[in-house]
């Protein structure tokens, strides 16, 4: 289903509301705007296989152009609107994009934007008012009618990943040749139907930035099933309680950090909401720290739910709260592929042992676009069919998968393996700690020692005594050998908005000959 058909039957249905403004646009509105959108840009020489860059806030109009692009055949790359200048317009520029819309809000980088990018990016439009080399949104639109066009091929979405090496690449799949119309037998929609009990009633909080995957991907799921797309224009956690409780909310989708931040409001400020709308919490895009998990059980009951998947769907596993409680830490069994753990020259490794992650599928692999050295790196080396994305973990002898961090990120102390999230999840459970990052960097002697980045609760509070307390937190639940050796204080971690760390520009910071933030190593032994 598509907007389209939910148009003809619940026109007037609320179809995206924003959560600070109350706007709202109905389906009748998103279908027939999506529709003026895709005759302009066919109009404008954007044929099937075509790529729209879209660079904008969360906005009440985003998602009409993302089904503008998925009901005419195009390629949707949406661009993380923090990114300076030059970063974004290099997406623009290899995703290849004839057609490059944004907002007023962004004029500064968007102008900056279109200066960079190649000439091949013709159509250049701005929503809320237009400034020099871009033409007016609502005006060229106004120019289109609202019929059909003679035909409409599902589209799909390009996104990038996040760039933990290198410059982020494109995560591109084959086109399905078929009409939008066409029920697609499986992806978001289906899952949310059947894993979370998703309909056209559900009323669904995007808390995450749009250009996000998982919020994205999900927001257009929602409008698949016909129900109503609530979208928070930034996180805010009390904020999000607030928003659950006036909306009706039925289901919201978060990522840790926000868990992390809701546990730590007063537990007054917690109580004061009234959550009884609430069927399904779900978190993913990153490892929930394990007593982060079981409160948010003990606050909201058995409805978290928790998968794994990444941009590029290698694989999918899922849990729910039962599930979780009886297998601590796992991120479930597969629902999609068939994974498999293997060592760094591909052999498959025994149950219980951690390595790199691949899943099986019988599907045509996604491919990394303009990148075959990075696509071909993301293939088993002997099995073509089986991918991964980088992610380490093991499974259990039922099938349970654990994840143990990112290959990029795996600290080699002695020639041991140490894994930062686990570091991360023991500091962050401790009530002085808002935020925490753990990377390794060089030691001549061991070749990495283990390094945290500690964000107190009060900027005041970085001293050494702090510092010995969270070593001491650590060892209850660590190793000697992962407990960090040195812990710099800083007044704020650099977090991307879809709550992700920025763990390689941080590390980045202190491979550099010095740093201004107070750090306090461990005595030696």
């Amino acid at each position: 289903m598509y907007p389209g058909s939910h148009a003809s039957t619940r026109p007037d249905r609320a179809a995206v509301v924003m959560a600070g403004t109350g706007e709202t646009v109905t389906y009748r509105e998103l279908n027939e705007r999506s529709l003026r959108l895709a005759r302009l840009l066919r109009a404008r020489g954007l044929n099937q296989g075509d790529t729209v860059a879209l660079m904008a806030e969360n906005h009440p109009r985003y998602l009409e152009v993302v089904w503008a692009a998925l009901r005419s055949g195009l390629y949707l790359t949406a661009i993380n609107w923090h990114l300076s200048p030059g970063e974004a317009a290099y997406l623009v520029a290899d995703s290849e994009a004839k057609a490059l819309i944004t907002t007023s809000h962004l004029a500064a980088t968007a102008t900056e934007v279109a200066r960079l990018s190649p000439a091949g990016c013709g159509v250049r439009l701005m929503m809320d008012g237009a400034q020099a080399g871009f033409e007016p949104y609502e005006a060229v639109l106004a120019t289109q009618t609202a019929q059909p066009l003679a035909d409409e091929p599902r589209g799909e979405v390009m996104l990038y990943s996040s760039g933990t090496t290198g410059r982020p690449k494109g995560i591109r799949r084959a086109l399905s040749g078929q009409s939008v119309d066409q029920p697609s037998g499986g992806g978001i929609a289906t899952m949310g139907r059947f894993l979370f009990g998703m309909d056209e009633n559900t009323i669904y909080l995007c808390p995450t930035p749009l250009y996000h995957a998982a919020g994205l991907q999900w927001s257009v799921g929602v409008h698949e099933l016909g129900a109503t797309l609530v979208v928070q224009e930034k996180f805010d956690a009390e904020g999000l309680l607030a928003v659950l409780e006036r909306e009706r909310i039925t289901h919201v989708q978060v990522v840790p950090t926000m868990l992390v931040r809701l546990l730590k409001l007063p537990a007054g400020v917690r109580s004061k909401y009234d959550l009884s709308s609430l069927r399904r919490l779900v978190h993913a895009a990153g490892p929930c720290p394990a007593d982060v998990k079981r409160a948010t059980i003990d606050w909201l009951g058995p409805i978290v739910d928790e998968y794994y998947s990444g941009t590029e769907g290698c694989g999918l596993t899922y849990i729910g709260s039962a599930d979780w409680l009886a297998h601590p830490g796992s991120v479930g069994r597969p629902l999609v592929g068939t994974p498999h753990i293997c060592d760094e020259a591909g052999r498959e490794l025994p149950t219980g042992e951690a390595g790199l992650l691949y899943f099986e599928r019988d599907e045509p692999p996604f491919e990394y676009h303009r990148d075959p050295g990075k696509t071909k790196a993301s293939r088993h080396p002997d099995q073509a069919n089986w991918t991964t994305c980088g992610d380490l973990g093991y499974l259990d002898g039922e099938g349970y998968l654990y994840l143990t961090g990112r290959k990029n990120f795996t600290i080699i102390s002695g020639g041991v393996n140490i894994y930062p999230a686990e570091i991360e999840a023991a500091l962050i459970t401790h009530p002085l700690v808002a935020d925490v990052a753990v990377f390794g960097l060089p030691d001549h002697e061991m070749g990495e020692y283990v390094h945290a980045v500690i964000q107190p609760v009060d900027p005041e509070a970085g001293t050494p005594e702090l510092a010995d307390e969270l070593r001491r937190h650590a060892r209850a639940s660590l190793a000697g050998y992962k407990v960090p050796r040195v812990i710099t204080f800083r007044p704020e971690l650099p977090r991307m908005p879809t709550g992700k760390l920025a763990t390689a520009a941080l590390r980045a910071e202190y491979l550099a000959p010095r740093t201004e933030q107070p750090t306090v190593p461990a005595p030696r032994p």
